[in-house]
């Protein structure tokens, strides 16, 4: 299998040179990006043409070829670098743009790349999607096609049972306590009356049932003395034995 060169996609690296970093400035950015190391710099520029005749960056509008500027400075942070070709003193076309942020300088990706990322990445999630929904399709001759989901029974038997609530009492309870309540009162009535929360309790008047006489209770207790002195009726006497002729 051929290696592939890392100068055909410069979008996944990077470059620094610690060295430079405490001391860019918009003088010196240009002299920064085309060090050697840099793989994002072209040998066969303009810049460096004009680098050994040691000229000054205003000979490059009157060259004709590939040539780096500075676009943008926001210092001390950040610098924008543009690849151009240039064509005439008043014409040039971009080629690639690169960022320098804290001194690591960074290759910006063009809009294609930028939507076939976008279009790759949401492909990859659709693609997913439908991997996971067939596994959870089952298939039988007999019962046909179903939708079997493990993950979702597992955590339904991994979540917290909530309790029940407590049904309240029915109507046919709540009358019966109901009427023991009141039964209970009505044999023991309450003795203090209590008529606000805080204040002293008033003791509660009972009516009493008025007795009956001596003498009618003394004729009750004679009626059943007289009743149980009746005479009994007399009893047969049991039959006589007679022998038997033999």
């Amino acid at each position: 299998m051929a290696s592939v060169d890392f100068r055909d996609n410069l979008l996944g690296i990077s470059w620094v040179d610690s060295g430079w970093v405490p001391i860019l400035n918009p003088g010196n950015v240009l002299d920064y990006f085309s060090e050697r190391s840099n793989p994002f710099y072209d040998r066969t520029c303009n810049n460096e043409v004009v680098k050994m005749q040691r000229l000054t960056l205003e000979h490059l509008n009157q060259m004709v070829g590939v040539e780096y500027i500075l676009l943008h400075a926001q210092e001390p942070i950040l610098y924008i670098i543009r690849k151009q070709q240039r064509q005439s003193p008043t014409q040039v076309m971009p080629l690639a743009d690169y960022y320098i942020i804290a001194g690591v300088v960074y290759q910006a990706p063009d809009l294609g790349t930028v939507i076939s990322s976008r279009a790759l990445s949401a492909v990859h999630g659709i693609q997913s999607a439908f991997d996971e929904a067939m596994s959870y399709c089952r298939y039988h001759p007999s019962k046909g096609y179903w939708w079997h989901f493990k993950d979702q029974e597992e955590r339904e038997k991994a979540k917290p049972k909530s309790k029940k609530k407590e049904e309240p009492s029915s109507l046919f309870q709540r009358h019966r306590v109901d009427t023991l309540l009141m039964d209970l009162r009505s044999k023991f009535p309450p003795t203090f009356y209590q008529p606000k929360p805080g204040e002293k309790p008033i003791p509660v008047e009972v009516k009493k049932e008025p007795e009956p006489p001596a003498e009618t209770v003394k004729q009750e207790e004679r009626e059943p003395a007289t009743k149980s002195s009746a005479p009994a009726p007399p009893s047969k006497p049991p039959p006589e034995k007679r022998a038997r002729l033999q």
